[in-house]
């Protein structure tokens, strides 16, 4: 009996060793992805933070910066690129 106790418990702590191995997996693929779309999201902030110059300068109308605006809330996730 003492093998069959001994050999559920090899097999449990087998299981929290690959979980630890796959949350350790996806962190390191996680941060890899999250450097590359912070350049991604600080380009996209600093077009918006020009568009947003251009229309409190006046060189741009209203209906130009929301559609402007919509494009680039869009590529951050903040809204829905259908609408």
């Amino acid at each position: 009996m003492a093998k069959g106790r001994e050999s559920f418990e090899k097999r449990r702590l087998e299981k929290v060793r690959d979980e630890r191995k796959a949350e350790k997996r996806d962190k390191r693929v996680l941060r890899k992805t999250e450097g590359e779309s912070d350049l991604d999201e600080a380009a996209i902030m600093e077009r918006f933070r020009l568009l947003s110059e251009r229309h409190a300068n006046g060189d741009i109308d209203d209906l130009a910066y929301k559609s402007q605006r919509h494009e680039i809330f869009a590529a951050l996730g903040l809204e829905d690129p259908a609408e």
